[in-house]
């Protein structure tokens, strides 16, 4: 059985930083992208960030373009968000994703894998 467990989330004032990470089990994802999305209260779910499985390539929404960084460690069956330069708007609970295939896309649909989520409250 497939699980991805997030954990790293938090309360953190704004213009901090925090780190998730994101660890597989039930099967490697060493070959096949990975992603974050985030839901904020009241809204829908919106894609964060995505690497594919050969790590060549990451995508990121706009609004955390140059503040946040995704990786990966293939060795240990991780995704990580670090996450800089924190404000409200990312007030959201954050989900990891994964799918079958290096192709990585911001389509909440095309991900097949998702984690229980995990909070993370910005103070302004």
């Amino acid at each position: 059985q497939v699980q991805l467990v997030e954990s790293g989330g938090g309360l953190v004032q704004a213009g901090g930083s925090l780190r998730l990470s994101c660890a597989a089990s039930g099967r490697s994802f060493s070959s096949d992208a990975m992603g974050w999305f985030r839901q904020a209260p009241g809204k829908e779910s919106d894609f964060v960030a995505a690497i594919s499985g050969r790590s060549d390539k990451t995508y990121y929404t706009d609004s955390v373009k140059g503040r946040f960084t995704i990786s990966r460690d293939n060795a240990q069956n991780t995704v990580s968000l670090l996450m800089n330069s924190l404000n409200a708007e990312d007030t959201a609970v954050y989900y990891c994703a994964a799918k079958i295939g290096s192709y990585a896309p911001m389509i909440r649909n095309l991900y097949s894998y998702w984690g229980q989520g995990t909070q993370v409250t910005v103070s302004s």
